[in-house]
């Protein structure tokens, strides 16, 4: 019988943000990218602390990253930040 590797939730979750971030390869190496529970929700956070000066997402982008959220399952919304403070939100349409 073959043995796995013990995967855990958060194995799992590092392994869907890494191909995500593979899917939208636009967005700068330096965003913080991760999931956060919000009610019975989950958003999928894009952080541009690290590189503020590069926050700029075009009709384009915001397409193929809610189409790279929603091919995953990642989130139901997705929000953008610069550190604490929310810049945008947006709703994932399947």
């Amino acid at each position: 019988m073959e043995s796995f590797p013990n995967c855990t939730s958060g194995d799992f979750e590092q392994a869907a943000l890494a191909k995500f971030r593979s899917l939208v390869s636009f967005l700068p190496q330096d965003s913080k990218i991760f999931r956060e529970p919000w009610g019975r929700s989950t958003v999928l956070c894009l952080d541009f602390e690290n590189c503020p000066h590069l926050f700029s997402v075009d009709q384009e982008q915001d397409r193929l990253i809610s189409q790279a959220i929603a091919r995953l399952g990642l989130a139901n919304s997705m929000t953008f930040r610069i550190g604490s403070k929310t810049v945008g939100w947006k709703q994932v349409k399947p």
